[in-house]
Protein backbone atom coordinates (compact mmCIF):
# COMPACT_ATOMS: atom_id res chain seq x y z
CA UNK A 1 0.00 0.00 0.00
CA UNK A 2 0.76 3.50 -0.62
CA UNK A 3 0.75 4.85 3.08
CA UNK A 4 -0.27 3.48 6.06
CA UNK A 5 -4.47 4.07 7.52
CA UNK A 6 -5.22 4.48 10.90
CA UNK A 7 -7.78 3.15 13.08
CA UNK A 8 -9.71 6.69 12.71
CA UNK A 9 -9.06 6.83 9.33
CA UNK A 10 -11.38 3.54 8.35
CA UNK A 11 -13.77 4.81 11.30
CA UNK A 12 -14.30 8.33 9.54
CA UNK A 13 -14.47 6.25 6.21
CA UNK A 14 -17.15 3.91 7.60
CA UNK A 15 -19.54 6.64 9.22
CA UNK A 16 -19.37 8.50 5.07
CA UNK A 17 -20.62 5.46 3.82
CA UNK A 18 -23.29 5.12 6.28
CA UNK A 19 -24.14 8.53 5.37
CA UNK A 20 -24.46 7.57 1.94
CA UNK A 21 -26.79 4.83 3.42
CA UNK A 22 -23.99 1.89 2.05
CA UNK A 23 -23.18 -0.59 4.71
CA UNK A 24 -19.16 -0.20 5.05
CA UNK A 25 -17.29 -3.44 3.79
CA UNK A 26 -13.74 -3.70 4.13
CA UNK A 27 -13.85 -3.64 -0.14
CA UNK A 28 -16.06 -0.24 0.09
CA UNK A 29 -13.88 1.34 2.59
CA UNK A 30 -10.71 0.95 0.50
CA UNK A 31 -12.04 1.46 -2.44
CA UNK A 32 -13.60 4.92 -0.52
CA UNK A 33 -9.85 5.88 1.10
CA UNK A 34 -8.12 4.35 -2.25
CA UNK A 35 -5.21 2.83 0.27
CA UNK A 36 -4.75 -0.10 2.64
CA UNK A 37 -4.13 -3.62 3.75
CA UNK A 38 -7.53 -5.96 3.79
CA UNK A 39 -6.26 -7.21 7.45
CA UNK A 40 -5.77 -3.89 8.57
CA UNK A 41 -9.13 -2.69 7.43
CA UNK A 42 -10.99 -5.57 8.78
CA UNK A 43 -9.30 -5.06 12.17
CA UNK A 44 -10.17 -1.38 12.03
CA UNK A 45 -13.81 -2.07 10.97
CA UNK A 46 -14.25 -4.66 13.85
CA UNK A 47 -13.54 -1.92 16.56
CA UNK A 48 -15.79 0.39 14.60
CA UNK A 49 -18.55 -2.21 14.69
CA UNK A 50 -17.96 -2.70 18.23
CA UNK A 51 -17.67 0.67 18.89
CA UNK A 52 -21.41 1.50 16.82
CA UNK A 53 -23.37 0.12 19.75
CA UNK A 54 -21.89 2.66 22.20
CA UNK A 55 -22.37 5.52 19.61
CA UNK A 56 -25.75 4.88 18.57
CA UNK A 57 -26.75 4.70 22.48
CA UNK A 58 -29.79 7.34 23.24
CA UNK A 59 -29.10 9.13 26.41
CA UNK A 60 -31.24 8.71 28.93
CA UNK A 61 -32.42 12.73 28.88
CA UNK A 62 -33.63 12.07 25.76
CA UNK A 63 -36.97 9.34 27.02
CA UNK A 64 -36.87 11.71 30.14
CA UNK A 65 -40.02 13.32 28.83
CA UNK A 66 -41.10 10.23 26.93
CA UNK A 67 -44.20 8.73 28.15
CA UNK A 68 -43.10 5.33 29.84
CA UNK A 69 -44.97 2.94 26.59
CA UNK A 70 -43.09 4.79 24.12
CA UNK A 71 -39.79 4.48 25.57
CA UNK A 72 -40.25 0.98 25.94
CA UNK A 73 -41.34 0.77 22.65
CA UNK A 74 -38.09 2.56 21.49
CA UNK A 75 -36.27 0.45 23.96
CA UNK A 76 -37.26 -2.77 22.01
CA UNK A 77 -37.04 -1.49 19.06
CA UNK A 78 -33.41 -0.41 19.72
CA UNK A 79 -32.42 -3.84 21.00
CA UNK A 80 -34.21 -5.60 18.08
CA UNK A 81 -31.95 -3.15 15.67
CA UNK A 82 -28.27 -3.74 17.52
CA UNK A 83 -29.85 -7.50 17.17
CA UNK A 84 -30.06 -7.36 13.40
CA UNK A 85 -26.62 -5.17 13.20
CA UNK A 86 -24.64 -7.66 15.18
CA UNK A 87 -26.10 -10.32 13.08
CA UNK A 88 -25.77 -8.83 10.03
CA UNK A 89 -21.74 -7.50 11.06
CA UNK A 90 -21.01 -11.50 12.14
CA UNK A 91 -22.11 -12.66 8.23
CA UNK A 92 -19.87 -9.72 6.70
CA UNK A 93 -16.94 -10.76 9.51
CA UNK A 94 -17.92 -14.55 8.70
CA UNK A 95 -17.53 -13.56 4.75
CA UNK A 96 -14.57 -11.34 5.41
CA UNK A 97 -12.87 -14.21 7.16
CA UNK A 98 -13.72 -17.04 4.38
CA UNK A 99 -12.73 -14.69 1.28
CA UNK A 100 -9.82 -13.74 3.46
CA UNK A 101 -8.92 -17.53 3.59
CA UNK A 102 -9.88 -17.97 -0.06
CA UNK A 103 -7.42 -15.70 -1.02
CA UNK A 104 -4.67 -16.78 1.35
CA UNK A 105 -5.11 -20.31 0.17
CA UNK A 106 -4.76 -19.50 -3.66
CA UNK A 107 -1.67 -16.94 -2.50
CA UNK A 108 0.03 -20.09 -1.16
CA UNK A 109 -0.92 -22.08 -3.94
CA UNK A 110 0.65 -19.94 -6.27
CA UNK A 111 3.39 -19.09 -3.72
CA UNK A 112 4.21 -23.29 -4.37
CA UNK A 113 3.74 -23.46 -7.89
CA UNK A 114 6.21 -20.31 -8.25
CA UNK A 115 8.79 -22.26 -6.02
CA UNK A 116 8.74 -25.23 -7.92
CA UNK A 117 8.70 -23.44 -10.78
CA UNK A 118 11.99 -21.61 -9.70
CA UNK A 119 13.41 -24.72 -8.16
CA UNK A 120 13.22 -26.30 -11.89
CA UNK A 121 14.56 -23.28 -13.24
CA UNK A 122 17.69 -23.37 -10.79
CA UNK A 123 18.03 -26.91 -11.74
CA UNK A 124 17.99 -26.78 -15.69
CA UNK A 125 20.04 -23.32 -15.16
CA UNK A 126 22.64 -25.42 -13.20
CA UNK A 127 22.78 -28.01 -16.10
CA UNK A 128 22.51 -25.55 -18.70
CA UNK A 129 25.90 -24.03 -16.80
CA UNK A 130 27.19 -27.81 -16.64
CA UNK A 131 26.99 -28.01 -20.07
CA UNK A 132 28.04 -25.37 -21.37
CA UNK A 133 31.71 -26.03 -19.45
CA UNK A 134 31.76 -29.71 -20.02
CA UNK A 135 31.76 -28.44 -24.07
CA UNK A 136 34.19 -25.59 -23.06
CA UNK A 137 36.61 -28.45 -21.23
CA UNK A 138 35.80 -30.93 -24.45
CA UNK A 139 36.65 -28.26 -27.01
CA UNK A 140 39.42 -27.20 -25.12
CA UNK A 141 40.53 -30.89 -24.89
CA UNK A 142 39.93 -31.18 -28.79
CA UNK A 143 42.08 -28.23 -29.40
CA UNK A 144 45.06 -29.79 -27.77
CA UNK A 145 44.54 -32.84 -30.00
CA UNK A 146 44.52 -31.34 -33.09
CA UNK A 147 47.69 -29.37 -32.20
CA UNK A 148 49.03 -32.51 -31.04
CA UNK A 149 48.05 -33.95 -34.60
CA UNK A 150 49.50 -31.06 -36.49
CA UNK A 151 52.66 -31.57 -34.95
CA UNK A 152 52.87 -35.69 -35.59
CA UNK A 153 51.53 -34.65 -39.21
CA UNK A 154 54.41 -31.52 -39.20
CA UNK A 155 57.11 -34.79 -38.08
CA UNK A 156 55.84 -37.24 -40.06
CA UNK A 157 55.46 -34.95 -43.42
CA UNK A 158 59.68 -34.00 -42.37
CA UNK A 159 60.40 -37.47 -42.38
CA UNK A 160 58.52 -37.85 -45.25
CA UNK A 161 60.27 -35.64 -47.08
CA UNK A 162 63.60 -36.94 -45.50
CA UNK A 163 63.21 -40.79 -46.72
CA UNK A 164 61.81 -39.28 -50.49
CA UNK A 165 65.26 -37.12 -50.34
CA UNK A 166 67.11 -40.51 -49.50
CA UNK A 167 64.91 -42.37 -52.12
CA UNK A 168 66.42 -39.70 -54.83
CA UNK A 169 69.43 -39.99 -53.37
CA UNK A 170 69.38 -43.75 -53.82
CA UNK A 171 68.21 -43.92 -57.13
CA UNK A 172 70.72 -41.38 -58.24
CA UNK A 173 73.85 -43.44 -56.41
CA UNK A 174 71.82 -46.47 -58.31
CA UNK A 175 71.98 -45.05 -61.73
CA UNK A 176 75.68 -43.69 -61.01
CA UNK A 177 76.18 -47.43 -60.26
CA UNK A 178 74.73 -48.69 -63.50
CA UNK A 179 76.36 -46.21 -65.42
CA UNK A 180 79.99 -47.48 -63.68
CA UNK A 181 78.88 -50.92 -64.52
CA UNK A 182 77.84 -50.03 -67.99
CA UNK A 183 80.99 -47.99 -68.61
CA UNK A 184 83.21 -51.39 -67.08
CA UNK A 185 81.64 -53.74 -69.33
CA UNK A 186 82.56 -51.88 -72.28
CA UNK A 187 85.69 -51.05 -71.56
CA UNK A 188 86.17 -54.90 -70.64
CA UNK A 189 84.20 -55.63 -74.21
CA UNK A 190 87.12 -53.63 -75.50
CA UNK A 191 89.81 -54.66 -73.44
CA UNK A 192 89.13 -58.37 -74.35
CA UNK A 193 88.34 -57.66 -78.47
CA UNK A 194 91.75 -55.93 -78.17
CA UNK A 195 93.50 -58.57 -76.42
CA UNK A 196 92.07 -61.17 -78.86
CA UNK A 197 93.32 -59.20 -81.82
CA UNK A 198 96.97 -58.79 -79.96
CA UNK A 199 97.22 -62.33 -79.89
CA UNK A 200 95.88 -63.13 -83.21
CA UNK A 201 97.72 -60.82 -84.90
CA UNK A 202 101.00 -62.09 -82.55
CA UNK A 203 100.02 -65.63 -83.61
CA UNK A 204 100.10 -64.50 -87.86
CA UNK A 205 103.25 -62.64 -87.23
CA UNK A 206 104.93 -65.48 -84.95
CA UNK A 207 104.13 -68.98 -87.42
CA UNK A 208 107.54 -68.73 -88.19
CA UNK A 209 108.46 -68.57 -84.61
CA UNK A 210 106.27 -70.95 -82.86
CA UNK A 211 108.35 -72.55 -80.22
CA UNK A 212 109.39 -69.11 -78.94
CA UNK A 213 105.83 -67.23 -79.63
CA UNK A 214 104.28 -70.16 -78.15
CA UNK A 215 105.74 -69.70 -74.57
CA UNK A 216 104.66 -65.66 -75.09
CA UNK A 217 101.65 -67.15 -75.92
CA UNK A 218 101.03 -68.77 -72.98
CA UNK A 219 102.52 -65.76 -71.00
CA UNK A 220 99.87 -63.47 -72.60
CA UNK A 221 97.01 -65.86 -72.24
CA UNK A 222 97.78 -66.24 -68.68
CA UNK A 223 97.67 -62.36 -68.57
CA UNK A 224 94.53 -62.11 -70.58
CA UNK A 225 93.21 -64.89 -68.08
CA UNK A 226 93.99 -63.26 -64.86
CA UNK A 227 92.58 -59.71 -66.67
CA UNK A 228 89.72 -61.59 -67.36
CA UNK A 229 89.29 -63.18 -64.00
CA UNK A 230 90.07 -59.42 -62.66
CA UNK A 231 87.38 -58.14 -64.79
CA UNK A 232 84.83 -60.49 -63.85
CA UNK A 233 85.61 -59.95 -59.94
CA UNK A 234 84.88 -56.58 -60.77
CA UNK A 235 81.77 -57.02 -62.76
CA UNK A 236 80.27 -59.64 -60.12
CA UNK A 237 81.35 -56.30 -57.22
CA UNK A 238 79.39 -53.97 -59.38
CA UNK A 239 76.28 -56.28 -60.13
CA UNK A 240 76.43 -57.15 -55.80
CA UNK A 241 76.42 -53.17 -55.13
CA UNK A 242 73.60 -52.02 -57.95
CA UNK A 243 71.38 -54.98 -56.54
CA UNK A 244 71.82 -53.50 -52.80
CA UNK A 245 71.46 -50.09 -54.14
CA UNK A 246 67.97 -51.79 -56.01
CA UNK A 247 66.87 -52.95 -52.25
CA UNK A 248 67.54 -50.13 -50.79
CA UNK A 249 65.80 -48.00 -53.72
CA UNK A 250 62.49 -50.64 -53.28
CA UNK A 251 62.90 -50.22 -49.28
CA UNK A 252 63.01 -46.97 -49.59
CA UNK A 253 59.85 -46.63 -51.51
CA UNK A 254 57.86 -48.83 -49.63
CA UNK A 255 58.71 -46.85 -46.36
CA UNK A 256 57.61 -43.93 -48.50
CA UNK A 257 54.26 -45.66 -49.43
CA UNK A 258 53.52 -46.41 -45.91
CA UNK A 259 54.96 -42.58 -44.70
CA UNK A 260 51.97 -41.39 -47.07
CA UNK A 261 49.37 -43.40 -45.94
CA UNK A 262 49.80 -42.79 -42.15
CA UNK A 263 49.97 -38.76 -43.50
CA UNK A 264 46.52 -39.20 -45.50
CA UNK A 265 45.16 -41.03 -42.44
CA UNK A 266 46.11 -38.19 -40.35
CA UNK A 267 44.97 -35.41 -42.45
CA UNK A 268 41.66 -37.83 -42.45
CA UNK A 269 41.13 -37.39 -38.60
CA UNK A 270 42.09 -33.98 -38.39
CA UNK A 271 39.49 -32.96 -41.06
CA UNK A 272 36.93 -34.97 -38.75
CA UNK A 273 38.46 -33.05 -35.56
CA UNK A 274 37.73 -29.63 -37.15
CA UNK A 275 34.16 -30.09 -37.75
CA UNK A 276 33.85 -31.55 -34.42
CA UNK A 277 33.95 -27.74 -32.61
CA UNK A 278 31.39 -26.67 -34.82
CA UNK A 279 29.12 -29.60 -33.91
CA UNK A 280 29.59 -29.25 -30.08
CA UNK A 281 28.23 -25.31 -30.97
CA UNK A 282 25.39 -26.15 -33.19
CA UNK A 283 24.17 -28.74 -30.38
CA UNK A 284 25.15 -26.10 -27.69
CA UNK A 285 23.18 -23.89 -29.61
CA UNK A 286 20.27 -26.25 -30.24
CA UNK A 287 20.24 -26.79 -26.02
CA UNK A 288 19.96 -22.92 -25.11
CA UNK A 289 16.24 -22.50 -26.02
CA UNK A 290 15.73 -24.79 -23.38
CA UNK A 291 17.00 -22.63 -20.90
CA UNK A 292 15.45 -19.52 -22.45
CA UNK A 293 11.98 -20.81 -21.58
CA UNK A 294 11.96 -21.02 -17.57
CA UNK A 295 12.90 -17.56 -18.11
CA UNK A 296 10.34 -16.37 -20.36
CA UNK A 297 7.59 -18.27 -18.01
CA UNK A 298 9.09 -16.43 -14.48
CA UNK A 299 8.06 -13.26 -16.43
CA UNK A 300 4.60 -14.27 -17.14
CA UNK A 301 4.35 -15.29 -13.61
CA UNK A 302 6.15 -12.41 -11.81
CA UNK A 303 3.10 -9.92 -12.08
CA UNK A 304 0.95 -12.54 -10.49
CA UNK A 305 3.43 -13.30 -7.45
CA UNK A 306 3.89 -9.28 -7.23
Amino acid sequence: MARGITESDVHTAADELVAKGERPTVERIRAHLGTGSPNTVTRWLETWWNRLGTRLQPRRSDFDDAPAELAELAGQWWELALKHAREATLREFAETELSLATQRDALDARSRVVADELSQMRSERAAAIAGERLASTQATELERLVDQLRLQISELTEQRDLELRRADRSEAARQQLDARLNETLETAKSEREDWTEYVRSIENRTLSEVDRSRQEAKDLQTQLNNQAKAQRAIEEQLRKELHAAQSAAISAGQATDVLRGRCEALEQQLSSLRELPAQLEAAFKRNAPKEAAPTSRARRQSPKST
